[in-house]
């Protein structure tokens, strides 16, 4: 479980630095693959989360 915790909060903070290089980048197709990068790293931290809360609510 403290893995999925470590997992969680590192991909937490992959997706806010990719959303900062995203919102510092100046050419376009930069701030498209930054944006999407955040995006997907959010999503599996959100995925990890639920699997998270689905384990707490087992035991």
């Amino acid at each position: 479980m403290k893995d999925m915790q470590t997992s969680l909060e590192k991909l937490r903070t992959d997706a806010a630095e990719a959303a900062l290089v995203r919102d510092l980048a100046t050419e376009p197709d930069k701030k498209a693959l930054y944006t999407l990068l955040a995006e997907h790293l959010s999503n599996l931290a959100d995925e990890v989360e639920r699997a998270i809360r689905r384990q707490h609510a087992r035991s």
